[in-house]
């Protein structure tokens, strides 16, 4: 068979003789099976070899491993291997490149030499990945650019996920999701992670993305933004205030500035303006008529007094020429 059953990377690491230990279920014919260089592989041959007459274990072409009613004859790797009857299990430390071949199961019922089973399995042994190194780079528009790299590890497979979900094409604007290098659009944010494995081991580094937002707004100087800015400018264009008041902000460390958003606040200074205006001109058109009808008012006083002497100049002079005659008499 073809398939990879029950592989598990379980990363434990039992010292520096150890290192990563794998498992590998080999009960089915033509299993593959991986170990890790310099680590343990767990090998499962069958599920209760005390019930066994007899077997053997053959690498390659060598037997190395020959037991007889539960019975140890010959392990020419005892030193650095174990075997369990009670569960089927072949336990091989300190794997090195030449451990790598095939493994050959040969079950025997009884000791008529009669061969009731014969099971072979391959095992690859492979350098694990050690570290990965993500490096990154923010673009002028929010992009970014990444490129992920591993030491050591042989045949190693890349793949990029943000959030625990797998980068699909629509949050890329080059490569794919097990590229090396790869182009993050810019409205794409979250925690963005390279994994980098192979069948033995699995190594991850993360890193934030760029976090650009676009704004879009007209600043107080009359200049209209509608672009892509870092975090530090987050605040340039502020939420909505309640109507009448202009919100004032500061940018980074620089001087607070207003920002103007809207048709109603440019008419403001237009409008005060013309208030301004109406009351100086209701003010000089009150004082010209209260002036005018001052004059108005002194140029009457002045006609009164004028016919009031006259009549009594006139009045007198009758008076006069009445007791002048009235003497006579």
């Amino acid at each position: 068979m073809d398939a990879v059953c029950g592989l598990l990377l379980l990363l434990l690491l039992h010292g520096t003789s150890h290192g990563v230990e794998t498992f590998c279920d080999g009960r089915q014919n033509g299993t593959k099976c991986y170990g890790a260089l310099g680590g343990t592989v767990v090998l499962r041959l069958m599920d209760d070899a005390s019930k066994i007459f007899s077997y053997q274990w053959i690498f390659n072409t060598t037997t190395i491993l020959r037991l007889r009613n539960n019975m140890i004859l010959s392990n020419l790797i005892e030193k650095r291997s174990s075997f369990s009857p009670s569960n089927g299990t072949f336990r091989i430390n300190d794997l090195s490149r030449n451990d790598g071949g095939e493994y050959t199961l040969e079950v025997y019922k009884d000791n008529s030499g009669t061969n009731q089973e014969k099971r072979t399995l391959q095992l690859t042994i492979q350098a694990p990945v050690s570290s990965v190194l993500l490096v990154s780079e923010c673009l002028s528009q929010g992009e970014m650019k990444a490129s992920c790299s591993s030491e050591g590890g042989d045949s190693p497979q890349y793949r990029w996920t943000l959030g625990g979900r797998t980068l699909t094409q629509t949050q890329l604007l080059s490569g794919n999701s097990e590229s090396q290098n790869i182009t993050v659009k810019q409205d794409v944010s979250g925690e963005l992670v390279c994994s980098v494995r192979n069948d033995v081991s699995v190594v991850r580094k993360e890193k934030q993305t760029c976090g650009f937002t676009f704004l879009q707004c007209t600043l107080s100087n009359g200049t209209y933004i509608s672009n892509w800015f870092p975090p530090a400018y987050e605040t340039l264009c502020p939420q909505p205030t309640p109507e009448g008041k202009e919100p004032d902000i500061t940018v980074s460390n620089k001087p607070s500035i207003k920002i103007t958003s809207s048709s109603h606040t440019k008419a403001l200074p237009l409008l005060y303006c013309g208030l301004r205006a109406a009351v100086v001109f209701l003010i000089l058109t009150g004082i010209f008529v209260y002036f005018a009808c001052k004059k108005n008012d002194l140029k009457k006083a002045e006609g009164s007094a004028v016919h009031e002497v006259t009549e009594y100049e006139n009045d007198s002079v009758v008076m006069l020429e009445m007791r002048s005659s009235a003497s006579r008499l």
